[in-house]
């Protein structure tokens, strides 16, 4: 977060308006009835993501489309876009305001890129003014009063695009192409464990850090094994050779809030098959918290936070017992042999949750009853 002041009247060349993550239909009603009437500076690309069929759908209902496209702005197919790396990279060393939730570095595509978050009010006024602009101003500039923008008392949802899936799969063929490939198996939790440290991390830590996005990975979503190369790599490019070399898994050491950002279970899934068993942090961020435990990676705190200072790249640690432990709740001790040193760790997690873990994994589980049903 910043003052306005600081970046008042700052030249820019990109405003992005939606993406898949959070924005409704009034971000973009809201954003049409600011500039109808009015031309985008010709400088900035104006570029619109819908957040969904639905939505682009009602805009077109509304008659609100119209005045986005008349004013400048370029219509892009709903989705993730630009968000999360797919096209709209801006351009090098330029400012680029965008309504979505996130701007971790690089997460655009660009390396050094300055991806400023914004309203869709500032991202309006500012397309229409070519520097960065106070959605309040525009009544000096274009004489005009603040729009008013009511929600529809209902939406149209095309319900004939929804395909059911058959009462039975038995006897469904999946399609899969060559960079398609089925999901590792997920192993049950061991009693003992004897594993090294690979990666020590601070606060703060983004599922962007731990997985990036970008035309350069998300091709390969649905290979675990090929997207796995990329775990970590923003933070230690040895990690992934380093964690296939490393035999009975493996632990990692983190700061405070890891796995912000993104609810993205690759940021799970890809560490899990390069063999990660253990998370100890200070605390998660809760989806991420909850991925890890979808796919078995246990999520462990430090009971005494100074004891994540006591732990180095390579220490290797040592938790005995640990199914019985984790059924029995309490604190979980964790022996340093490296450093012979003790630490007490707990975790958050339900019955149901422990089940999981202990399985391997949420797939695991339902597998289980599968097979008893």
């Amino acid at each position: 977060m910043c003052q306005y002041a600081r970046w008042r009247a700052r030249i820019f060349y990109q405003a992005v308006l939606g993406s898949s993550a959070n924005p409704g239909l009034r971000d973009f009603g809201i954003v049409a009835k600011i500039v109808e009437g009015k031309q985008t500076h010709p400088r900035v690309s104006f570029d619109v993501n819908p957040t969904s069929r639905q939505t682009l759908e009602a805009l077109i209902s509304m008659g609100l489309l119209a005045p986005l496209i008349r004013s400048g702005a370029r219509l892009h197919q709903s989705g993730c876009m630009g968000c999360i790396g797919m096209g709209q990279a801006p351009a090098t060393g330029q400012i680029s305001l965008r309504t979505m939730p996130r701007n971790f570095p690089g997460r655009s595509g660009v390396q050094d890129d300055l991806v400023y978050l914004c309203s869709p009010e500032t991202a309006a006024a500012s397309a229409l003014t070519g520097k960065i602009t106070d959605p309040r101003d525009l009544e000096d500039i274009y004489g005009m009063t603040y729009p008013v923008f009511e929600l529809p008392s209902e939406q149209k949802i095309n319900k004939e695009m929804l395909v059911a899936p058959p009462e039975s799969g038995e006897g469904v063929d999946l399609i899969k192409g060559p960079n398609i490939s089925s999901l590792p198996d997920l192993e049950p939790l061991p009693d003992d464990m004897e594993i090294e440290v690979l990666l020590k991390v601070g606060d703060g830590i983004s599922t962007d850090e731990i997985m990036p996005a970008g035309q350069r990975v998300l091709p390969y979503r649905s290979n675990i094994p090929e997207i796995s190369e990329f775990t970590y790599i923003q933070i230690d490019d040895s990690y992934p050779e380093r964690a296939r070399a490393a035999k009975g898994g493996h632990a990692v050491v983190g700061g405070g809030n890891y796995g912000q950002g993104s609810s993205r279970e690759h940021a799970a899934i890809a560490p899990r098959y390069l063999g990660l068993r253990v998370v100890i942090a200070k605390n998660f961020a809760r989806i991420h918290w909850q991925n890890l435990v979808n796919f078995g990676i246990l999520p462990l705190e430090f009971m005494q936070e100074f004891d994540y200072d006591s732990i180095a790249l390579g220490d290797v640690l040592a938790m005995r017992g640990l199914r019985s432990a984790l059924q029995r709740g309490g604190e979980i001790e964790v022996e340093n042999t490296t450093k012979g040193e003790k630490y007490g760790l707990r975790h958050r997690l339900s019955r149901r949750q422990v089940e999981m873990v202990l399985a391997g994994g949420l797939i695991p589980v339902f597998r289980q009853r599968l097979a008893e049903s």
